[in-house]
């Protein structure tokens, strides 16, 4: 949820910015595009809206994700036997110390700040679908006061402007006492409605023509649209009036249409006719899921104007407007873009695309759990990837970051190999394991957070700054605090990357020197199976005593290859490093790598 909101604001932005923009476009293109044109940039608005309403991951997973198939694996679900003595689990597997060493730290955005916009919006909806279907409660009624017309003059004119106009679809004509100006409901079948009280046949034949050209251009379903999109972002002045100017270009659109279809002669009884139409109208119309020729009077009199000025199209102008449209289309599409890279330039999400990736279904083992699974098989160079769109989103690596914190603290010679202990400052911390004195084995097994920051206060934020960006470590950003960055704040990294920064390790690929790797990666060493090593590191997020989010990343080392995985888990309580590495134990000996 926290994501969504997120996304959805700011790509919000992005959009009204583009709606913004939209209405520049149409000002400056006023005299140099038709009617119709003007009316079909601004449905390029749609594009905008419905960009925030597509989940962030959609964008990144269409780019990285490449469907050659899913693993069909034989797997079977494997039950962890456990027994826990306080908050330390014993597996099976004779790993001991899968505790959640972890502190609570408060969100600087608290997730009921989210929950609070969420249920805001939901309401605003709510209210909004209410209006609708209360404004448009007479639609009904309109439709069971419909009476067929059966005068064969009237028939024949009908008929003859649907030859006129070019429609081939069916079209049903009535009356209704109900209505004071012709209209048209219908979101599929078209209906034409003319009012019962006798009128010229002179407006009759305009007002059909109007209608027919509505029908024609599916003004009703694109009128239904823009309701819905008004619901949706209630919130948005702008949506309001880009709709606002959208409606009234409509008209004019239709407008011309009718008039190009004239004689030159009749314009002006076509504007009359408008004008009589308008003073039957109490007020605008507010049936959402229609149209008419009548308008409210302040269009009406732009609409009055356009007629009284108007003059055929040249093709000249056809050509000129068609291509200064696309243009417009050009420079709104590159908005969906920027959209889209929101996920990457706020750092949200990461983005690759490699050959040989898989997606499968490992839901089976995380339960109501909400979580990620990335293995990475070095043998096949192949990912195969659970929840991808989990997969590819940045989060905080929480105590797995202590892992390039002792790359960076033996690199830059704060940390000798030869002597890693560190003396215990006497400070009283959460864990007894906590206070006394650690080296760098006993520090990475019980996750001493004071050990590791220690090494990063003497390592200083100019050489972790340089480090995590030339190892392009998640976003690398420090700037949450020297002591804090990585515990749910600033510092964030995806499940993916992970793997692939165990992978630069296992591959001596990195920025730092092979035995500063083998001394990080020796302190990671949990346990050995029938030739099978594994090494790894938890980690817990706590935010208000409440534990939200899991870590376990690690490789398993086998006589003949090595697998290299990462699990994340996230929600409310229960789903902290010793969960996540129960998961990815679980997985591993179901696929008989552990």
């Amino acid at each position: 949820m926290k994501s969504f909101i997120s996304f959805f604001l700011m790509a919000t932005i992005i959009s009204s910015i583009g709606m913004l923009f939209i209405l520049l476009i149409k000002k400056w293109l006023k005299n140099h595009i038709t009617a119709r044109w003007q009316y079909y940039i601004g449905l390029l608005s749609f594009v905008l809206l419905l960009a925030p309403l597509v989940p962030s991951s959609l964008y990144a997973s269409l780019r990285i994700i490449q469907w050659s198939g899913a693993l069909n694996l034989e797997r079977g679900i494997t039950t962890i036997i456990t027994t826990t003595t306080g908050d330390t689990t014993v597996g099976t597997y004779g790993i001991a110390n899968f505790q959640n060493f972890a502190v609570s730290v408060n969100s600087i955005a608290p997730g009921y700040l989210f929950m609070l916009l969420m249920m805001i919006w939901i309401v605003g909806i709510i209210v909004s679908v209410v209006i609708a279907f209360t404004n448009n409660k007479n639609l009904r009624l309109i439709k069971e006061s419909i009476t067929p017309i059966k005068e064969s003059e009237i028939l024949s004119l009908f008929i003859q402007c649907k030859v006129e106009v070019g429609i081939k679809d069916i079209v049903a004509l009535g009356s209704s006492i109900m209505v004071k100006t012709p209209m048209t409901i219908g979101f599929i079948k078209p209906f034409i409605i003319l009012p019962a009280k006798k009128m010229p046949m002179n407006d009759m034949r305009f007002a059909m023509l109007h209608e027919l050209i509505h029908c024609k251009n599916k003004d009703i379903p694109i009128n239904s649209l823009m309701y819905v999109f008004q619901i949706l972002y209630w919130f948005n002045p702008l949506v309001y009036l880009v709709f606002k100017q959208m409606r009234l270009d409509r008209e004019l659109a239709c407008d011309a249409l009718v008039l190009g279809l004239l004689p030159k002669e009749s314009h002006i009884s076509y504007g009359e006719t408008l004008v009589h139409f308008a003073k039957s109208l109490s007020s605008p119309s507010i049936l959402t899921f229609a149209t008419g020729i009548g308008d409210s009077r302040p269009h009406l009199i732009k609409r009055v104007r356009y007629i009284a000025s108007y003059s055929r199209e040249s093709s000249f102008l056809k050509i000129k407007s068609i291509l200064l449209f696309f243009m417009a289309l050009l420079l709104i599409f590159c908005k969906v873009p920027i959209i889209s890279a929101l996920t990457i330039n706020n750092e949200n999400q990461f983005s690759f695309a490699f050959d040989n990736v898989y997606d499968i279904d490992l839901s089976k083992y995380f339960g109501d759990i909400n979580g990620s699974f990335v293995l990475y098989d070095v043998g096949a160079g192949s990912h195969t990837i659970h929840n991808q769109d989990m997969g590819i989103t940045r989060v905080s690596p929480t105590s797995t970051y202590k892992i390039v914190s002792t790359l960076i603290a033996l690199e830059t010679g704060v940390l000798e190999s030869s002597n890693t202990e560190r003396e215990w400052d006497g400070a009283m911390h959460p864990f007894d394991v906590w206070n006394q004195n650690h080296n760098l084995i006993s520090a990475m097994n019980s996750s001493v957070n004071w050990y590791f920051q220690n090494l990063d206060a003497v390592v200083g934020v100019e050489q972790l700054s340089y480090f995590l960006k030339q190892q392009s470590y998640g976003n690398h950003d420090i700037s949450g605090g020297l002591t804090d960055f990585w515990i749910e704040s600033s510092l964030k990294i995806s499940p993916i990357e992970q793997v692939l920064f165990l992978v630069s390790l296992y591959q001596n690929d990195t920025v730092f020197q092979p035995e500063h790797v083998n001394t990080t990666m020796n302190a990671l060493r949990l346990s050995e199976k029938d030739g099978a090593v594994l090494s790894g590191k938890t980690g817990t997020g706590i935010i208000g005593d409440v534990i939200v989010s899991g870590w376990f990343i690690g490789l398993v080392e086998t006589n003949d290859n090595t697998f290299i995985f990462a699990t994340y888990i996230q929600g409310n309580d229960y789903v902290g490093g010793s969960v996540a590495a129960q998961i990815s134990l679980s997985i591993l000996e179901s696929k008989g790598i552990f």
